[in-house]
């Protein structure tokens, strides 16, 4: 029931033709967070891993763009960030934001994904203050250097949504707190941010939701 709108849509059958290419198809989570997604809701999405929960959120971002292109305000003095997304594991930060680029060039998106952590370099730190990529994969602590910029409401001006991911890891503990400050900070700047969560089974999800 849930998924049938989200199935008619342009974006859909762009994903599920470049899904069909390579012998796959959505779970039905997937599914459910695309279409939740696209009615403006927030939330979090539990899976075991190595079943697609990036790609749930992820995928939703893009699906929502493909559908209405023309809700990003184009001008000089605006940032092309979509996307930012939250790890706490900054050894898989590139091989998250490979996966996404990868994704990104086949189905046809002229989109960049930018990692920022403590291995990137000061010039390409530089090179994304100046010209943000659509999609960010940026660790609690660079979020909040970021953050610490000068006029740095900027950067987030177009952005559509924030997803944290490995909530588990971070839930309960400092970096957690780092996040949900970040997460205040973000949101008293556009109300209409979403922000997802995704997060291995655990046993507070009412805890890990709110």
């Amino acid at each position: 029931r849930y998924f049938m709108k989200i199935q008619k849509t342009q974006g859909y059958q762009i994903i599920q033709n470049w899904m069909n290419e390579k012998g796959q198809k959505p779970f039905s989570f997937q599914e459910e967070t695309w279409d939740l997604y696209a009615q403006n809701f927030s939330g979090l999405v539990v899976a075991p891993t190595g079943f697609g929960k990036t790609f749930s959120v992820f995928l939703a971002v893009v699906n929502d763009f493909l559908n209405h292109p023309e809700k990003v305000r184009t001008s000089r003095d605006l940032s092309k960030l979509q996307l930012l997304w939250i790890t706490p594991l900054r050894s898989l930060a590139k091989d998250i934001a490979k996966a996404m680029q990868t994704s990104i060039d086949e189905i046809g998106l002229d989109w960049t994904v930018g990692v920022r952590n403590g291995d990137i370099s000061a010039s390409e730190k530089q090179k994304q203050t100046k010209n943000m990529p659509e999609i960010l994969v940026v660790t609690p602590e660079s979020l909040h250097l970021l953050l610490a910029q000068k006029n740095n409401q900027r950067f987030f001006n177009n952005l559509k949504c924030i997803a944290v991911d490995e909530w588990h890891e971070l839930l309960g503990g400092k970096r957690g707190v780092l996040t949900e400050l970040a997460l205040s900070r973000l949101t008293s700047y556009q109300k209409k941010i979403r922000i997802w969560g995704i997060t291995a089974t655990i046993g507070n999800l009412d805890e890990a939701l709110e």
